[in-house]
């Protein structure tokens, strides 16, 4: 459909619908924010999830991939320039320029992805931090900008650590599916640690090395959302909810993981439709509560 034919709501109800099929967590999340901040992430969250379903797609080939990141990064400088070409670079642009959302970060998401596409290890976790930072951390401080914040510097840095634990997070529990691509975010320096190898990894193995391994990444996970969840006295009151129910998600895949005896190969992670509902109303009602950062459990 050509640019003309979009209006700027049209636009954004295209991102809301991209954000309902597939955000899962995130759409529960966003649920709790006010409708305005809510169309804006949903815009944030179309991009990203454009970006990523190139890397995903089994049925085009890693140059193929790499042209369509190209393309969507000449996509997001024409929207710079003025020119938006399509619904989600058409409600993007509209949404960086209402909330001051850096550029710079979004080129870091696809740089992130491309990222992805060229990188299938990393030897330690310093430079899984770089790539997480790309992918994860970037995005939260795009969503800053749309919640709100006082203290730049303070909120800034908590939000980086806050999209560090989530992709962390997100990295434990898709282990199995990663490495049927290829892929091992595990830093390479932490498996020799725990004595456990790629070969042990392909053949999905549970024993004491694995646990000893998962043991370490969630506590380091977990350090990270307890920097994290320090960003919540610096945000408005009426987005607090949005990250805090973001962390209890996330924390609870953590939970789910230990609860499987770090089993996360024999089946994928996931929180019920019902338990996400519950934790959503229990968790958005406790940010009412004076310095949640210091009262919530995640």
């Amino acid at each position: 459909m050509d640019i003309k034919e979009w209006s700027l709501a049209d636009s954004y109800e295209y991102c809301h619908q991209i954000t309902k099929r597939s955000a899962k967590n995130f759409y529960y999340a966003f649920l709790t924010l006010p409708s305005d901040l809510r169309r804006a992430l949903y815009t944030t969250y179309a991009f990203c999830r454009v970006c990523d379903d190139v890397a995903d797609n089994p049925d085009i080939s890693v140059p193929q991939k790499l042209k369509e990141i190209e393309n969507l990064r000449a996509g997001l400088e024409q929207t710079r320039n003025g020119q938006p070409r399509g619904p989600i670079f058409l409600a993007l642009r509209s949404t960086v320029l209402s909330y001051g959302i850096q550029w710079a970060d979004l080129a870091e998401v696809l740089q992130g992805v491309h990222m992805d596409l060229t990188i299938n290890r990393y030897r330690t976790f310093k430079e899984l931090q770089a790539y997480c930072y790309k992918v994860a951390s970037a995005v939260g401080l795009i969503c800053i900008q749309v919640l709100g914040y006082r203290d730049q510097k303070k909120a800034r840095q908590y939000a980086e650590d806050f999209g560090l634990a989530m992709q962390l997070t997100n990295i434990l529990r898709d282990i199995r599916e990663d490495m049927d691509s290829g892929r091992i975010y595990l830093p390479l320096e932490d498996m020799d640690r725990f004595s456990y190898t790629e070969d042990d990894l392909r053949n999905r193995t549970v024993n004491e090395h694995f646990i000893q391994l998962m043991r370490f990444q969630i506590s380091r996970a977990r350090q990270y959302f307890q920097e994290g969840k320090q960003l919540l006295p610096l945000l408005p009151l009426r987005s607090r909810a949005c990250v805090a129910v973001l962390g209890g998600l996330y924390s609870q895949i953590l939970v789910q993981i230990e609860n499987r005896q770090y089993d996360v190969f024999t089946q994928r992670i996931s929180l019920s439709t019902k338990r996400k509902t519950w934790l959503t109303i229990k968790i958005a009602a406790q940010t009412f509560i004076p310095f949640p950062s210091l009262s919530m459990r995640w």
